[in-house]
């Protein structure tokens, strides 16, 4: 009996989704061949370094896992299991695509409305534009209003926001500047190593998980708003202030 539980459990479909770390996207850059943020109404400024907004990919709501599959991703530190009712609360394939871009456009409203009001300056008067293709979901909020802000300001004082660095990041954003928590830290910290980052933005709750496993040569810089964030890359690449760490 028990022989033949194991093997109906090592075939039968999980409610699961399997994570692995996603791509990176420059939000000072381009993406897929076009430019992430766009603006007009106010001059731009001709930025180095790199903000990257970090993602992780998912199996589709409707791919079920076996037993044996999840069993290897749990041995694996760039798999993760999450509940499928989790990462997509429409579990047809076709609505939580729909769900997923929702929360992206709604995310870079947001993003737009938060940098734009750390500067002082209208949404009536700066058009703002951003474009990140098929990405969905709203947690690229933080590293979209940062891109904005470094496009239109810089660090205040004539130079960069990321002092030249490759920062990468994560956390959602709304209109007053307050950073979110997301999912799938850990992940999102091996996609920012690997594509050449060395600070890592995450908001403070997140802080335990995203020790997990931090790779070497990432620093860890938790952030509770907006205007924390801008602090702690200024006193980072300036070498004044205090720069919070998890």
């Amino acid at each position: 009996m028990v022989c033949v539980l194991l093997l109906v459990g090592a075939f039968v479909p999980l409610p699961f989704t399997l994570t692995q770390p996603g791509v990176t996207v420059d939000t000072l850059g381009e993406y897929q061949g076009k430019q992430v943020i766009t603006i007009s109404g106010a001059p731009v400024r001709t930025t180095t370094g790199q903000l990257r907004a970090t993602t992780i990919s998912a199996t589709n709501p409707d791919q079920k896992l076996s037993l044996r599959r999840a069993l290897e991703a749990w041995a694996n530190e760039d798999e993760a299991l999450r509940p499928t009712d989790q990462v997509y609360p429409e579990s047809d394939p076709a609505d939580a695509q729909e769900e997923t871009q929702r929360q992206m456009t709604e995310s870079q409203d947001a993003a737009t409305l938060a940098a734009l009001g750390y500067l002082h300056l209208s949404p009536s008067q700066v058009k703002v534009t951003v474009n990140l293709g098929d990405i969905g979901g709203p947690s690229a909020g933080q590293m979209i209003a940062l891109g904005i802000i470094d496009k239109l300001d810089g660090d205040g004082k004539g130079g960069d926001l990321t002092g030249g660095m490759v920062v990468a990041g994560t956390g959602t954003v709304d209109a007053d500047g307050r950073i979110g928590a997301v999912g799938g830290v850990p992940l999102k910290t091996l996609a920012a190593a690997r594509d050449g980052a060395t600070v890592f933005l995450v908001p403070l709750g997140e802080c335990a998980e995203a020790r997990v496993n931090t790779p070497e040569g990432l620093r860890l810089v938790p952030v509770e708003t907006l205007a924390g964030s801008v602090a702690a890359l200024i006193a980072l690449h300036s070498g004044s202030g205090t720069v919070p760490h998890c």
